[in-house]
């Protein structure tokens, strides 16, 4: 009997936690060719209680990353195609009268999962995008006045196309900055799209992940005793401060107009002390730091539009300033 598969997360231990959610690699693996940055970065997002938002062009796999994560977890997912003419009633649920009993009775609508994927998120209007806002940030759902909460773990994996914007609403910053982190979903490498192709012929059916292999290798309790074991991470003065710095340069950069929040400088010192955690530590380093910089702060900032002309990206700001800003001894 394999015990990551069939008792995960029921000892609660933080080692046994942290070595099932290593697996999640290998077994996304089974489905995914060659997303492994993705993949930790959805895990960090869900020990962090934090929400995604995935950013590539069609076709490279960012539905059935979602998928398998879910499946490899043991969690609920469901998926929303975001569209101009869906409603927020469409997202959180809507009370309906059941003429057998004569009353209004609440039908939850597909945010009551754990894992939500909303797909090309800005082709919906803001009035949409924003029934999202609470339940991202307060976890619970509020019709008619009645506040419903949401499972637990509750995950957003918002995507977005990001070389096509006709027809689209782009999110505001006030939504952007509810993202823990912004993933950007490359194209594969030469040898990962021949293994792609290799394995469709072969027969693979992404729409049957169980034919795949993929199997759930962790659970539930594993998240809530990583989660633990994260909010015991150490971080030291020194490296809150190098946090800190790192945040307040974003807000002098001649090149933004926008820099990082605080809440944005509490994003990076939460992701940070995931990821030290993840690689074996209960304490953060400024690796670790520079490590969840770009994912964590990318969305946070807004570049000038004479500096967007010369070719300036936001990554390449971020870059520049963990370059200079003085690393901690």
């Amino acid at each position: 009997m394999d015990p990551t598969t069939d008792n995960a997360g029921q000892t609660g231990d933080p080692g046994t936690a942290r070595d099932a959610l290593e697996a999640l690699r290998a077994e996304i693996a089974k489905a995914v060719v060659g997303q492994d940055p993705a993949v930790t970065g959805l895990v960090v997002a869900l020990l962090c209680r934090g929400h995604v938002l995935l950013e590539g062009v069609p076709g490279v796999a960012k539905t059935l990353l979602v998928r398998a994560l879910a499946s490899a977890l043991e969690l609920d997912t469901k998926r929303v195609q975001f569209t101009p003419d869906l409603m927020p009633s469409d997202v959180t649920g809507s009370l309906v009268y059941d003429t057998r009993s004569a009353e209004f009775s609440f039908q939850p609508g597909p945010v009551f999962t754990n894992l939500l994927l909303a797909d090309e998120i800005n082709r919906t209007p803001p009035k949409t995008q924003s029934s999202l806002l609470e339940a991202m940030e307060e976890r619970q759902v509020t019709v008619d006045g009645t506040p419903r909460p949401l499972p637990d773990p509750f995950l957003v994996a918002a995507t977005q196309n990001p070389v096509e914007y006709e027809g689209t609403y782009p999110l505001p910053e006030a939504q952007l900055d509810r993202f823990l982190l912004k993933l950007t979903i490359p194209l594969p490498s030469r040898q990962d799209e021949i293994d792609v192709l290799t394995r469709h012929a072969e027969g693979f059916n992404p729409r049957d992940l169980h034919a795949a292999g993929v199997r759930p290798v962790a659970g539930p309790a594993d998240l809530d005793a990583a989660r633990a074991a994260v909010a015991k991470t150490t971080i030291s003065p020194e490296i809150t401060a190098y946090v800190v710095d790192i945040c307040r340069a974003t807000r002098e950069s001649p090149s933004l107009t926008l820099g990082v929040s605080p809440r944005g400088a509490t994003a990076l010192m939460a992701t940070a002390r995931a990821w030290a955690w993840l690689t074996g530590r209960d304490y953060v380093i400024p690796d670790d730091v520079k490590a969840l910089a770009l994912p964590t702060l990318r969305h946070r900032v807004q570049l000038r539009p004479e500096a967007e002309m010369e070719g300036v990206t936001a990554d390449s700001v971020i870059n520049a300033i963990l370059a200079h800003v003085p690393v901690p001894r």
